[in-house]
């Protein structure tokens, strides 16, 4: 079974403050704001209406109740895709120390800065219920910087938050040093990968740019902080026209030049090789590399993103990226839309070590067909990986997965991570699922690790972490009724990433050219070959990276060159 643990709890937002270092080369730093300091924030409390703070998608108002302080606060209300931030761009001085503080109300609210030339910063509560909390951070200018930008915002899926009182100490920007000019128009815009209703974008950073806007058919949909975006909420087989400006204190850009994209009839995406290597990502820091999506070695076919979280609705599944890895959602989105354009696969992968979902009835297999199908189009996943290891229930399951392959089409990917002894018979829950969809499964890698000793399909007995282990029980799905293509042999990437079963890249190559080839096998020897054989799994991405690639490194190459 996969071992997150020690992971980090999901939802359990952890405050961090990024370490500043002081400008280099000698340069002195302003000394740091104290009390007396003006608020360089204007109409922080929201006194004065909304000017001069600007709310993605019309998402802010100003209120009378609640209030901290005063007669109004800032009322937002993230919806869809958007999270209801709510910014403004404030002059400063560069090598210089800023401390922001704002009082919020409501669940997963966020206060930051960007732009700041060094380290942006942001800092959230969790929830606040009724009461009012005071956020703070802080942060150091960079050698040029003379603005940043100061924001707040919500989370998807929740309600609307409050904030007032917001507040940027620290040395005022000379209101006669004009600083950076209005940036130009940024260029290179380019359509990525495209689905049935949302469509990638991305562009060259602009100089001086503390923000983006992005235009749909000549109206703001979007303002982010990076060079990429992804735009949701289109119809399919639609064609949209695309531009985008980028931003600073000193104004808004012209816009860039225009480009059209046309989104899919379908749920679209990469096919899978005939011979693919599987790996599955973290997205949780217990001890492995911590990674981005565009860190992952190119060796890897298809991604699975572990894992999706359980909702309150039965059989519902959702997805929010881990906090502590300072992962923002645009750049996850823009580098799932990446690999896509290398070819890959990203799936979502639902259970793992402690999933707690459960698809055990019609209501909640259509659940997790709605619910799956939503992520892959607000994210750019390709499908699911289904790694639910405390039981499964075959009928209900088939239904959920057929319903998914329904609403997503042909190209959607399905994988599988059972245990070893989930597939020892082909009466057990999760081989009769698997045999359930084998017109739409993609491949089952099974977990050859944390099993012991288990049966071949010769009846005889084999100890796990030998090449003779993997394919005598390799060969029970090669006989019970998969294909070749639809089976894959799954091992830890490192002796971290599993309580036993590690076993060399060598020993895995092995085994793949006795089932595929016929060669280089042990004491057991497949009555036939499977040339068509899959590939291999790993768990994890990060652990092969904490170890420097050398799984994939090793089996990738190898599992390419497999006839």
């Amino acid at each position: 079974m996969h071992r997150p643990c020690p992971r980090t709890t999901r939802h359990a937002f952890l405050g961090s403050f990024a370490a500043l270092a002081l400008a280099a080369g000698g340069v002195a730093v302003t000394a740091p704001a104290h009390a007396a300091d003006p608020n360089l924030v204007r109409n922080g409390g929201f006194e004065n209406g909304l000017s001069p703070w600007t709310c993605s998608a019309d998402s802010g108002t100003v209120a009378a109740s609640p209030a901290h302080t005063g007669a109004a606060a800032l009322r937002a209300t993230p919806a869809g895709q958007d999270t209801a931030r709510c910014s403004q761009t404030v002059a400063v001085k560069p090598n210089s120390e800023y401390r922001l503080s704002a009082w919020v109300q409501g669940s997963y609210v966020y206060l930051g800065a960007s732009g700041t030339g060094t380290t942006d910063v942001s800092t959230w509560s969790p929830g606040t219920g009724a009461d009012w909390k005071q956020l703070t951070t802080s942060f150091t200018t960079g050698a040029d910087t003379r603005s940043v930008t100061v924001y707040t915002h919500g989370w998807y899926g929740q309600g609307a938050y409050s904030a007032d009182d917001v507040s940027l100490t620290g040395p005022g920007g000379d209101p006669t040093d004009p600083g950076d000019p209005v940036p130009a128009a940024p260029s290179g815009l380019a359509a990525g990968r495209t689905t049935s209703s949302s469509v990638a974008l991305s562009w060259t950073p602009a100089t001086g740019a503390t923000a983006y806007r992005v235009y749909q058919d000549g109206a703001k949909v979007q303002e982010v902080a990076g060079a990429s975006a992804t735009v949701t909420g289109l119809s399919p087989a639609t064609s949209y026209r695309f531009q985008v400006t980028a931003v600073n204190a000193a104004g808004e850009s012209p816009r860039s030049a225009e480009i059209t994209a046309t989104t899919t009839a379908g749920g679209g995406g990469p096919a899978v090789p005939k011979h693919a290597v599987t790996g599955y990502w973290q997205n949780f820091d217990n001890g492995a590399t911590v990674q981005k999506i565009s860190d992952v070695s190119d060796q890897y076919d298809i991604i699975a993103v572990a894992f999706a979280d359980a909702t309150t609705t039965p059989g519902a599944i959702g997805f929010t990226l881990d906090p502590a890895l300072k992962y923002d959602e645009a750049r996850f989105k823009a580098d799932i839309a990446a690999k896509h354009a290398a070819g890959k696969s990203v799936v979502l992968s639902v259970g793992g070590e402690r999933g707690t979902i459960s698809v055990n009835d019609p209501a909640s297999a259509n659940n997790f067909a709605d619910s799956a199908w939503s992520l892959m189009q607000k994210y750019g996943f390709d499908g699911v990986d289904v790694d639910l290891e405390n039981g499964i229930n075959p009928t209900y399951m088939t239904q959920a997965l057929r319903a998914l392959s329904a609403k997503a089409g042909s190209r959607l990917v399905i994988t599988m991570a059972p245990q070893t002894i989930d597939m020892q018979s082909t009466s057990a829950g999760y081989f009769r699922t698997a045999l359930n969809i084998k017109d739409i499964l993609t491949v089952v890698n099974t977990q050859f690790y944390n099993s012991g000793s288990m049966n071949g399909c010769d009846g005889k007995v084999y100890s796990q972490g030998t090449a003779d282990f993997l394919t005598a029980l390799a060969c029970i799905q090669l006989e019970g009724g998969l294909d070749p293509s639809q089976v894959g042999l799954g091992l830890p990437a490192s002796t971290r990433g599993a309580g036993s079963g590690y076993v060399s890249p060598s020993v895995v190559n092995d085994a793949l050219d006795c089932l595929a080839k016929g060669t280089s096998c042990g004491t057991f020897k497949p009555a036939r070959t499977y040339p068509g054989l899959r590939g291999a799994m790993t768990w994890s991405t990060n652990w092969d990276a904490a170890n420097g690639n050398a799984w994939s490194s090793a089996v990738g190459p190898h599992v390419h060159a497999l006839p």
